[in-house]
């Protein structure tokens, strides 16, 4: 599964001294969100701000390679309320994989992701795209991320309008936006911790490191057949003076967690983590057909 609706979530230090009460951004603010995250992540997930930039890291290599797949999921929040249905799918052409996760809120709103890869011996990020609006979001977003030029365009209503800015970043190969599950369930089994390259999406778009962390072994069943599924613990490194004030003032991002099962073939079981900054923790899992 791919696509990471695990959303990351970075803030800017302007971003850390602007928020009310509520965690939502000030009236008074102009720092404007973009998120995603977990894929599948998609969905594994991202709403994305940072302070300093990363260092680049070596692109994941393929241990699964992955294929044609549709899937149904559910978003909920943490007690069970049923808040979204997404629609999965993954096709392969030409040695180009397009992996697309859109949620369709019952609220009205819409949460739309395609990502575009390559998995030649290495997973590679060849295009981004995220389209978030509708009550559910504290703003309308589209940003798209164009990984072999750098090019990086963002979309926002503001006062009516579409505003659009658009720059240039000289992006790793190990970036991660729109596939972060994909190359979770590719990460050595020997590594205890990894890290991956995210673009953060603010008025100026910068790399960020996720730090991945194996966080323990979960069980669950599935048609009365008991089975385990390895927890991974995603956390955003703020970096630079952000990384110092953002726990000292309480804004420190929520880590994300994700829930990856098999050892033969590794498989998507869940996830919990915010769609946007200051938002409240939700939970994708994978979902059956109820037949009437």
């Amino acid at each position: 599964m791919q696509n990471d609706k695990i959303v990351v979530v970075l803030l800017t230090l302007r971003e850390l001294g602007s928020r009310r009460e509520d965690g939502r951004p000030s009236s008074a603010s102009n720092t404007n969100m973009c998120f995603r995250t977990f894929a599948f992540g998609g969905a594994f997930f991202t709403a994305l701000m940072a302070m300093s930039a990363a260092a680049s890291a070596a692109p994941v290599k393929v241990r699964y390679q992955e294929g044609s797949i549709h899937g149904y999921l559910a978003l909920r929040s943490l007690d069970g309320k049923l808040l979204a249905s997404g629609d999965m799918t993954q096709t392969v052409r030409g040695g180009r994989l397009t992996s697309r996760l859109v949620y369709h809120f019952r609220d009205g709103s819409i949460d739309d992701e395609t990502a575009v890869f390559t998995q030649a011996g290495c997973f590679r990020l060849l295009r981004d795209h995220l389209v978030q609006k509708g009550p559910s979001f504290p703003e309308s977003t589209d940003v798209t991320i164009e990984a072999k030029t750098g090019e990086v365009t963002v979309r926002q209503m503001q006062d009516g309008k579409v505003k659009v800015n658009s720059s240039h970043v000289d992006l790793p190969e190990d970036l991660a936006n729109g596939i972060i599950l994909v190359l979770i369930k590719n990460l050595p089994p020997q590594d205890v911790e990894s890290k991956l390259s995210y673009l953060a999406v603010t008025p100026k778009p910068r790399i960020v490191h996720l730090s991945i962390k194996k966080d323990g072994i979960d069980s669950f069943s599935s048609a009365e057949l008991r089975n385990t599924a390895q927890r991974f613990r995603i956390h955003v490194e703020l970096g630079g003076l952000a990384g110092i004030i953002a726990p000292m003032i309480g804004k420190e991002p929520a880590d994300s967690l994700a829930w990856i099962s098999g050892k033969e073939v590794p498989a998507f079981i869940k996830s919990e983590s915010p769609l946007y900054v200051g938002g409240p923790l939700l939970r994708t899992e994978l979902v059956g057909p109820i037949w009437k």
